[in-house]
């Protein structure tokens, strides 16, 4: 059995506080050491994502300077927020006519971003969602059900890094939906895939490093009991489903988890599809 295997068979709660406790050393190292740095949560509390805190937040701020219409002033919505490492880059980024919304189902995530993030930048708010998700929340509301606490017409840009990768296909229906609600008119909505078809299909349904076996209408599962572990979308399905809450794709562009060894500045791990109203 893999070690993702492992992981996903624990409960959301057990997998935060593992993570805590094997970071126990080093978080304490890194205090006692004075290396601990400003606006960085300890290692132990990082639940998103891998690699270097502030380095993957400038990549994301990176993404939306290429292939949204951001801009200094923008109002944005950060969807499934985290701990604040795309906010933390954003600080840099937003100047005080600008405005920064996000929200997310792991409270300890926005308890941190409030007191480290809110409380010295005022246009930044965060809030907690609580949602039932396989990964990270076990009792909540259903996502397919969740109004986003926003007027319409409101954001500029609208992203989601890693987040529609958890999520079931009727939850994402609704979360375009609303996105759509509350974006203007013209904005951009960037948000990262795991995308698929046909001569992709056999290598990522293979048992390698990083496969999706579970096969399932237009989707393929990485674990059939963990619906939201990890999630990949057949390409046409994907499109239809985009069309149909009135968004208009704009760009697609590959990441490098299916091995193409495109990795640049431009692209991402997962897949990267940048949507107008």
């Amino acid at each position: 059995m893999s070690l993702r295997a492992i992981y996903y068979k624990l409960t959301p709660d057990m997998r935060l506080l593992v993570r805590k406790f094997y970071y126990l050393p080093s978080d304490i190292y890194l205090r006692i050491t004075g290396k601990k740095k400003n606006m960085v949560p300890d290692k132990g509390d990082i639940y998103i994502g891998s690699g270097d805190f502030i380095k993957q937040g400038i990549h994301h701020l990176d993404l939306l300077k290429r292939h949204t219409n951001l801009k200094h002033d923008s109002a944005i919505l950060d969807i499934g927020c985290g701990i604040g490492r795309s906010a933390a880059a954003l600080t840099k980024y937003l100047n005080s006519h600008g405005s920064y919304e996000g929200f997310d189902v792991v409270k300890k995530g926005i308890n941190w971003c409030n007191k480290n993030i809110s409380n010295n930048y005022t246009n930044f708010h965060f809030r907690h969602v609580p949602l039932k998700n396989d990964l990270y929340n076990k009792n909540g509301n259903n996502a397919d059900e969740f109004i986003f606490p926003y007027n319409d017409s409101l954001f500029d840009v609208v992203f989601l890094f890693s987040v529609f990768t958890h999520m079931q296909q009727t939850e994402i229906k609704h979360y375009l939906n609303e996105i759509f609600r509350v974006m203007k008119v013209g904005g951009n909505c960037l948000a990262t895939f795991f995308i698929y078809n046909e001569k992709d299909e056999e290598y990522i349904s293979q048992y390698n490093s990083f496969c999706f076996p579970v096969k399932r209408e237009g989707f393929r599962l990485m674990d059939k009991k963990v619906k939201s572990a990890n999630v990949a979308f057949e390409e046409k399905n994907l499109q239809n489903i985009i069309s149909d809450s009135g968004l208009k794709i704009n760009k697609v562009v590959a990441g490098y988890w299916k091995n193409t060894g495109n990795k640049n500045e431009l692209n991402d791990f997962q897949d990267i599809i940048v949507m107008e109203k």
